[in-house]
């Protein structure tokens, strides 16, 4: 298994056959690297179609391919080992967690005296004290908090999340670098490919995300049941269950106490308050089993995650991500799931990606006059019925036309917003925007959308010669 392998030496020796086929001398048959040496070394019957196996293949991985995992949690943990142990020597992990006393139970990097730690710099560290050679730079924050030229730099995205929210901004992200040519087919060199691994007790998915052509998260966003929901006049008068009481507290008590202000469930001190409240709502009504982590699970829809779980899904992930790095085998097509509940059944679904979809395509089709100014574009997509967006910033071949946020670049960009969008995009016949605001029903959830904008009554006679 990959789980299993470690580095080689530098000294192993290979030889090469005439027909240019490698094979395996005696030492490498014993080294530390046989099992992925089968993978890159030699050819075979369901390699990708640029795949070229050899010494070189395997040294560049190590060497070039980087690596961001997004998550540092039960899963998070398990992708770290299983990556670093494949022979990805450059990886990169966010989480803007602690490590709390419930995750030691799954989360096998931590230890009792790292309570209270960021889990990215704890996990980070670990992997690094065991597997010899690799480098892993933590980040502790929120992944909203990141430019979105950071995510451009990695060539995989691995993520080990357990937020539909976090999915959706990261999938966002990653195809808003995807650029499609005038057949509306996408350019090669703008995919950002994902690999996406989830897990709910005893069952677990691993899917292969390759923008423009597999479907993205958004095109599959039905995959994923309705959050439950309690009836108000059960939470406010007759609770019975603890889960009750929490959303009591979140739901109902909580606008009472704190008329206008937003819950943040990503914020200690309002998680805290919302326990310590649905903690005395519980009492009141003689119902045991409000607990912080409980508190925490309701509040935020988290499922209790179990170790084994963890492991076969990580390892799913893992291999998937070598495949797209290296071509050593075609990837996955394109979402398997995993069900350990009675016996093992694995199964894998060939969904279609949705051709209109507003993350993944082409684009929102936008018609203009070549007068409409930056300002009056933005109050356009503000509006429009299909992008639910707010506070929008809008950049062009990466130039920021307009940005809302920081103030200097708000301040530097400002006076744009009184030209004509035509003569901000170059005065070309139509293009390519990228849009970046918020959305969602508070507004506080960020989002990108790529807007393909035609300026009627311009050809490219008439725009080369303006």
């Amino acid at each position: 298994m990959l789980t299993d392998i470690e580095f080689a030496d530098a000294d192993d020796q290979f030889t090469t056959t005439t027909n240019t086929d490698l094979t395996m001398t005696d030492s490498t048959i014993n080294s530390k690297t046989r099992d992925l040496d089968k993978l890159l070394l030699r050819q075979g019957h369901l390699v990708g179609p640029n795949f070229e196996p050899g010494i070189e293949l395997r040294d560049d991985l190590q060497e070039y391919a980087r690596i961001l995992v997004v998550g540092a949690g039960g899963l998070g943990c398990e992708l770290l080992k299983d990556l670093a142990l494949s022979g990805f020597r450059n990886l990169e992990v966010i989480d803007m967690d602690r490590i709390e006393v419930s995750n030691l139970n799954r989360q096998f990097l931590f230890r009792l005296e790292d309570v209270g730690k960021p889990k990215a710099e704890v996990a980070a560290k670990r992997v690094m004290e065991r597997v010899n050679g690799v480098h892993i730079v933590p980040h502790f924050c929120r992944i909203e908090d990141k430019e979105i030229d950071f995510y451009s730099d990695f060539n995989i995205i691995v993520l080990g999340l357990d937020s539909v929210e976090a999915r959706s901004y990261i999938n966002s992200v990653a195809c808003g670098f995807l650029e499609y040519d005038s057949d509306d087919k996408p350019k090669e060199e703008t995919i950002k490919p994902m690999v996406d691994g989830g897990t709910e007790g005893f069952k677990g998915h691993a899917r292969v995300i390759i923008p423009g052509v597999t479907p993205c998260f958004e095109c599959t966003i039905w995959l994923f049941p309705p959050q439950v929901k309690f009836p108000l006049c059960t939470l406010a008068e007759t609770p019975r269950t603890a889960a009750h009481c929490i959303e009591y507290a979140h739901l109902i008590k909580w606008d009472e106490v704190h008329s206008g202000k937003a819950f943040d469930p990503d914020n200690p001190d309002h998680m805290q308050w919302v326990y310590n409240e649905a903690l005395k709502r519980a009492e009141l009504f003689g119902i045991p089993g409000v607990t912080y982590s409980f508190t925490q699970g309701v509040v935020k829809n988290i499922i209790p995650a179990i170790a084994s779980t963890n492991a076969i899904i990580s390892a799913a992930c893992t291999l998937e991500t070598l495949k797209i790095a290296s071509g050593c085998c075609k990837a996955l097509s394109n979402y398997m799931t995993y069900n350990g509940v009675e016996g093992l059944h694995i199964e894998v679904t060939d969904f279609v990606k949705e051709k209109d979809c507003l993350v993944c395509g082409p684009g929102v089709l936008i018609e203009l006059d070549p007068s409409v100014t930056l300002k009056e574009f933005i109050g356009l997509v503000e509006e429009h019925p299909k992008l639910h967006m707010s506070k929008v910033s809008v950049s062009h071949e990466g130039n920021h036309l307009y940005m809302q946020a920081p103030p200097v670049l708000e301040e530097m960009t400002r006076p744009n917003l009184t030209q004509p969008l035509f003569d901000l995009m170059g005065q070309i016949p139509k293009d390519t925007l990228r849009a970046t605001g918020m959305t969602g029903k508070s507004g506080k959830s960020s989002t990108s959308r790529k807007l393909r904008v035609v300026f009627k009554g311009v050809d490219n006679e008439m725009a080369g010669a303006a």
